[in-house]
């Protein structure tokens, strides 16, 4: 398994390649290929490189799926006896980010795909009378 535990939006965020994302609003157009450089961690097939804050060397390469917005949060302010009530709702802008590959040193990282073996125990089954 491989992954990148990237910094975007003043957030952190474990990513995969091949898989998307919810990050906060990115200053790019759809279908842009876009290269994120705070990098924290990597790993890959049991070996971790931690950074220093950063991991130098390390990139993770993506593409802007789609800008939409996020789900609606609801604030109820009330005080009590007083008849005062306040109901806000607030939608939050965000990208939807496509990871297309995770790098380290120049190479691209990819998971091993390990064969899954499958249980060969037998069953057998006697039919009721």
């Amino acid at each position: 398994m491989t992954y990148a535990i990237i910094e975007t939006g003043g957030k952190q965020l474990r990513v995969e390649s091949g898989r998307f994302y919810d990050v906060e609003l990115l200053s790019c157009e759809p279908n842009e290929k876009i290269s994120i450089e705070s990098i924290l961690l990597v790993e890959h097939n049991g070996e971790v490189t931690v950074g220093r804050p950063l991991v130098t060397g390390a990139k993770v390469e993506g593409t802007i799926v789609r800008h939409l917005r996020g789900r609606k949060v609801l604030v109820y302010k009330m005080k009590p006896k007083k008849k005062t009530r306040k109901k806000r709702g607030h939608r939050q802008e965000i990208t939807r980010l496509m990871i297309d590959s995770i790098s380290l040193n120049g190479s691209i990282l990819t998971a091993s795909q390990e064969p899954i073996q499958e249980d060969t125990d037998t069953v057998s089954v006697v039919a009721a009378k």
